[in-house]
Formats: structure tokens, sequence, C-alpha cells
């Protein structure tokens, strides 16, 4: 949990809402694909092994090739 952001474990906890990585495990397991943004992660200094693992990492060239055929995207 971010630094400051401690409140809202105990939020999640009591409202019986699954962890940030139970969710991204459940996710995946249903075909989600994460693609970490190439650009940002340099930018921030962060690596892939900082994400949750089954990431991808690309360009926005990787994610629109993915995006055309995609249901449906979230980008944040």
């Amino acid at each position: 949990m971010p630094e400051g952001k401690e409140h809202f474990a105990d939020g999640f906890a009591k409202a019986n809402v699954p962890s940030i990585p139970e969710l991204a495990a459940l996710a995946q397991e249903m075909g989600v694909k994460f693609i970490g943004c190439q650009m940002t992660m340099d930018v921030m200094g962060l690596k892939k092994e900082d994400f949750v693992k089954g990431i991808e990492v690309g360009g926005a060239v990787t994610f629109l090739e993915f995006a055309k055929d995609a249901d449906v995207t979230l980008t944040f």
C-alpha cells in the first residue's frame, strides 16, 4: 500500500473485498492481459519485477496492436 494510504487496507478488509494482488490474480485467471508502459516505467525508474507477475511490457504500438482486437481496454 502506498505511504499514507494504509487506511484503505482496513476498509477493503472490512468490506470483504479481495486484496489488489488477489484481484490481479483473478483477472489473469480470466484472461486479462496487463501491459506496462515501457516509457512510463523508464521515466519512473521502475522494472518489470516491481509489478505483479505475468505483466507484459511494451510501448504504445504494443498496446495499440493488442487493443485493436480487444473487447474492452482499461488504461490509467
